[in-house]
């Protein structure tokens, strides 16, 4: 077999709040074990990947900053093999997430898609909503204000006017689900799959996990949660992945968040060498097009 060459591109600093050592030590360890079978793996930062000529035909990246993600997209439009798909990655934004998995019937939250300069208290209530999250929607969160936490809908109201003051022009309003929060982390196509209650385990980007509290144990089929997570990950074109999701009493199974590569902190180890199957797979398969 030819020599295979990757580009590793690494995720900016402002797109890893809070855990930028974490998502530089997966990113690291799954590279490592693609060098433990004979790939070649150059890393770049975002930046470099951004002003210089890539020459490598596979790009193994955790990119977030949208003119790294149109670079992407354009060198996957050339034939190369990206993975994360650029595509994919533009899916995990927030509207483009909500419309992609409600349209698919991914079990996820009542929502509502709002432009920020409305009001939008009737709407709320027409619907039902009394506490519920609000969230950027034209991006992944970077700071903590980019996802908000509203107990009713005047408070929320209130929001969607600071987000739009703050350049923010469209945003998702996610009903509020009470229950157990789990986290999960996957790799599409591998056995590996985690889950764990963050809240009980301190586990946490901005302190949100304290909403629902620590969780009851609630009981829930663990099967569902993986076909529904690697259903999620075919539908938004994300191989690795991770996310939130909801169980509430009766064992209801709901996503909450879905994310291209997150940072698999505690389970970090035993993700990565799915993560290198995952990919030297992917490179198999594309190579026989």
């Amino acid at each position: 077999m030819a020599e295979i060459k990757i580009a590793g591109v690494m995720r900016a600093g402002a797109y890893s709040p809070n855990h930028i050592g974490n998502d530089a030590a997966i990113f690291n360890a799954a590279a490592e074990h693609l060098r433990k079978r004979g790939c070649v793996v150059n890393i770049y930062n975002e930046e470099q990947f951004r002003e210089q000529d890539i020459t490598e035909q596979i790009v193994l990246n955790m990119c977030r900053e949208q003119s790294s993600i149109a670079k992407l997209q354009s060198l996957e439009d050339e034939g190369r093999l990206v993975i994360n798909s650029g595509y994919g990655i533009e899916n995990c934004t927030r509207e483009r997430m909500t419309r992609i998995l409600l349209g698919n019937k991914v079990p996820y939250p009542d929502s509502l898609i709002v432009n920020t300069n409305e009001n939008v208290i009737d709407d709320l209530k027409e619907a039902g909503f009394s506490s519920c999250w609000i969230k950027r929607g034209d991006f992944h969160a970077m700071h903590k204000e980019d996802v908000s936490y509203c107990r009713h809908p005047e408070e929320a109201q209130e929001v969607v006017h600071e987000y739009f003051y703050r350049g923010i022009k469209r945003a998702v309003i996610n009903r509020h689900l009470v229950g157990d929060l789990i986290k999960f982390y996957g790799v599409s196509g591998q056995p590996f799959f985690y889950w764990f209650y963050p809240f009980d385990e301190g586990h946490s980007k901005y302190g949100y996990e304290a909403v629902n509290g620590k969780s009851r144990g609630l009981k829930f089929d663990e099967e569902e949660l993986k076909m529904m997570c690697q259903r999620a990950s075919d539908i938004l074109d994300v191989k690795i992945y991770g996310g939130d999701c909801i169980v509430d009493p009766d064992g209801t199974i709901r996503i909450i968040d879905f994310n291209d590569w997150p940072s698999f902190a505690p389970c970090r180890q035993e993700a990565a060498p799915y993560i290198a199957k995952c990919v030297l797979n992917a490179i198999k398969k594309w190579r026989k097009r």
